[in-house]
């Protein structure tokens, strides 16, 4: 087995320890495989429909030189779902939970030299463990493994804590929050928890500064602190900022609190943090962002990847983000589950509110269950209460008969561990512990339940809409409009290479319901769902009720909501601009195309143009579709089809400022691959990096052909340190084959190439950023 290299235990870090593990279905390790961490037991198909479930083995074989004064902790992201941890033969922990983190003091159960970490982990059903309910009877997959960062991290024996790990009640590590935010001005008081033991009593020199987004010190104090051995303490520090720069959806601005300990003039522990200043209020007048009053637009989120599941990449799950953003969302539900913290990073990063979750989904149960839901409350704000993006915690099993006494309970440990009156509660129960009400529409209330509802400060945030109620055709929307439309039709479950006109019809079934969300006062926002297609323990085909396909592929839907963005609103990110006036023709402009042309824009006016003849030049039309929305659709009635080129342009006060172009297709020529990146770079934080190959079949000008649904797409490493994961050959979907590719590292070019045998071959660089 491969060795991590010898470490040395000097001064304060976090070390890496996803590589050279050793996995095995068995303890004996007889028929082992080596691999890296994020991992998943076993590649599912495209469709899991028989999902990997049991007992795995992990070993990892390591060497360092100890120093007797050092404090040295194993930390685990994400593990599903239940772990034994053994390290040098002797058991150091267990751990039940599958999303939230969990840190082990190892110090005294190191040897000088070398070292064997051990694990057993199971994802078998369990009652106890939240979500609680059996894989076969669950709207989602729990997939097993380690599945995200491992990390080694050092400290010297007077320290900062790991706030999951010293389990302290609204404290532990470091603990900042805003308050008397203005424009003006804002106070932030830090409240750190510093723990010595060094065996002797230690005058402990304490520095924390605030850091704006241009490298600035913007305030920064001091204190000496005298702590006895054995001991810790806790204390809060204030720091004033003026003209604070503000984080919100469209500017937001990061700042680094750095917190540094000095003992005899040498640094013994530094932890930096990334904070955003921000206000937030929900009262009777709605939801406020910085007194600025907002209508959420939102979505939902699965973080699982086709055939590995849960286990991807840091980048990933940053891709994710940038994706969710660029539809024209500006919140995100974790559904039903903590994330990766990675993507709260990019959450915070884009300007994307998120509402946090605990693990449940139609399951609840007295007892051991019970508790560990309480425990997941307690981990989740711990580890996410400094992350300005998060603004609602779901202390709600969702969708779930909770008891009182449990809704109740769970609320008073929110506020015990955030006491602070811009602390808000979800619940998907229409119960006064809860500050937000978020129902979801198949819930079997009428639509006028939400217009009309009126309980003070208590509002509706409509978690989610647009799926349900269209597949089992029970919303009591204007379905007999649809009368002719068959069953598989009418429904908002559509697979991309399902065809023009049900991606059309799941694009206005979203509208539609978006449009009714809207119409009540005291309705602060609405969640759709879903963003991506998943899998689902119970059934065994895709949830395609997503805006984009499993592959991260837009359907038409996603464009509805790209174009209720205003076209003034955008950010940029790492160098990719998101937001500002665009335009997009929902139309293939093939041979079966429907010659009523839906375009979506969030334009003044928008002009139709076929073979460069102008159709109409159309402003805003409202419809019952559109009543309450800001930008609806633009319709517009094409004389007969003729093959050739739609070109749809937007116009801002009589400016033309966006264009979208679509050319009927011809046969398939040709193919060209290109990796999805979304602006961050493959490998850009390090370790393996898991992105998603896209392979197009065009006709001889370069034009996708979306009717598509048969090519088979071979793809190959030519060179480099990657491996691909997935089926292989893939079938063209509407167009285009996709497959993952999982690489090693970036430091030489990485050739891949896709091919077939009518189209060619085309060869893709993967070169180091």
């Amino acid at each position: 087995m491969k060795k991590e290299s010898n470490t040395t235990f000097n001064t304060p870090e976090r070390i890496g320890f996803n590589k050279d593990w050793e996995f095995s279905l068995d303890s004996t390790f007889s028929k082992s495989a080596s691999i890296n961490v994020p991992h998943i037991p076993r590649i599912e198909p495209l469709v899991v429909n028989n999902q990997w479930q049991g007992t795995m083995w992990y070993k990892k074989e390591f060497e360092c030189d100890i120093r007797g004064s050092e404090k040295i902790f194993l930390k685990f992201e994400g593990v599903m779902h239940e772990s034994d941890v053994w390290l040098n033969e002797k058991h150091v922990a267990h751990h039940k939970g599958g999303y939230l983190p969990f840190t082990i003091d190892i110090t005294n159960h190191l040897n000088n030299g070398k070292n064997v970490i051990k694990m057993k982990v199971s994802n078998t059903d369990n009652p106890v463990i939240p979500p609680g309910k059996p894989l076969k009877d669950l709207d989602f997959n729990y997939y097993g493994g380690i599945y995200r960062d491992v990390a080694l991290i050092t400290k010297n024996s007077v320290y900062i804590s790991d706030p999951l790990e010293a389990d302290k009640i609204g404290g532990g590590g470091i603990h900042a929050h805003f308050l008397e935010v203005t424009k003006k001005s804002a106070k932030c008081n830090v409240k750190i928890h510093v723990v010595n033991e060094s065996g002797k009593e230690k005058e402990v020199y304490v520095e924390v500064m605030l850091t704006d987004p241009c490298g600035k010190t913007v305030s920064q104090k001091s204190t000496v602190l005298s702590i006895n051995s054995g001991y810790d303490t806790e204390f809060t520090i204030s720091l004033d900022v003026d003209r604070p720069k503000l984080w919100s959806t469209t500017m937001p601005h990061l700042y680094a609190l750095t917190v540094k300990l000095f003992g005899n003039r040498e640094k013994v522990d530094s932890v930096t943090q990334t904070v955003g200043i921000r206000k937030i209020d929900l009262n009777k007048d709605g939801f406020f962002l910085n007194d600025d009053k907002q209508f959420i637009r939102g979505t939902n989120r699965h973080q699982e990847y086709p055939y590995v599941g849960y286990a991807i990449s840091n980048e990933a799950n940053y891709r994710d983000a940038v994706k969710i953003k660029q539809a024209g969302f500006d919140f995100v539900r974790l559904s039903h589950y903590p994330q990766d913290e990675s993507f709260l990073n990019a959450c915070d990063e884009l300007g994307l509110l998120v509402m946090n979750a605990i693990p449940g989904w139609q399951f609840y149960q007295k007892g051991e269950f019970e508790k560990n839901s309480f425990k997941d409350i307690r981990d989740m704000i711990r580890r996410d209460r400094n992350h300005p993006s998060v603004v609602f915690w779901e202390t709600s099993l969702n969708e779930s008969g909770m008891t009182e006494e449990f809704m109740i309970r769970g609320n008073e440990i929110l506020r015990e561990e955030l006491p602070f009156s811009d602390t808000y509660s979800a619940g998907w129960i229409d119960h006064p512990s809860f500050d937000l009400y978020i129902p979801a529409r198949q819930h079997g209330k009428p639509p006028n339940y939400w217009t009309d509802y009126d309980k003070g400060s208590r509002k509706v945030l409509i978690a989610e809409y647009g799926d349900w109620e269209y597949f089992a055709q029970n919303a009591g929307f204007n379905q007999k409009e649809f009368k002719d439309l068959k069953e598989e039709e009418r429904t908002s479950r559509q697979l991309r290479e399902h065809g023009e006109k049900r991606l059309l019809q799941q694009a206005l079934n979203f509208q539609e319901a978006a449009n009714s969300n809207r119409q009540g006062d005291n309705t602060i926002g609405h969640a759709n769902w879903v963003m991506f297609d998943y899998n689902r323990g119970y059934a065994d085909d895709l949830e395609a009720s997503g805006i984009s396909d499993i592959f991260r592929i837009p359907k038409f839907a996603q464009y509805f909501y790209q174009s209720q963005r205003p076209p003034g609103e955008s950010i940029n990110f790492r160098g990719v601009q998101i937001g500002g006036p665009m335009v997009k023709i929902a139309s293939f402009w093939g041979k079966n195309s429907s010659t009523e042309i839906k375009v979506y824009s969030n334009c003044e006016e928008v002009a139709l143009y076929l073979n460069g003849n102008l159709i109409d030049k159309k402003k805003l039309e409202i419809d019952s579709y559109s009543s309450h929305l800001e930008h609806p659709p633009f319709h517009f009635e094409v004389p007969k089809y003729i093959p050739g080129t739609l070109v749809a342009k937007g116009y801002l006060e009589n400016q033309e400022v966006a264009i979208d172009t679509v050319v009927t297709p011809e046969k398939g020529k040709k193919i060209k691959l290109f990796a999805d990146k979304s602006g961050i770079g493959i490998g850009e934080f390090g370790d393996e990096d898991i992105v998603i190959l896209n392979a197009k079949v065009l006709d001889s000008s370069g034009n996708l052909v979306s009717s598509d649904n048969f090519s088979k797409v071979f793809f190959e490493i030519e060179s480099g340190n990657a491996e691909l994961i997935g089926e292989n050959p893939s079938i063209s979907k509407a167009g285009i084959a996709s497959i993952l590719v999982k690489v090693s590292s970036v430091d030489k070019p990485l050739y891949i190439s896709s091919h077939n045998e009518l189209l060619g071959k085309y060869t893709f660089e993967i070169a180091p950023e």
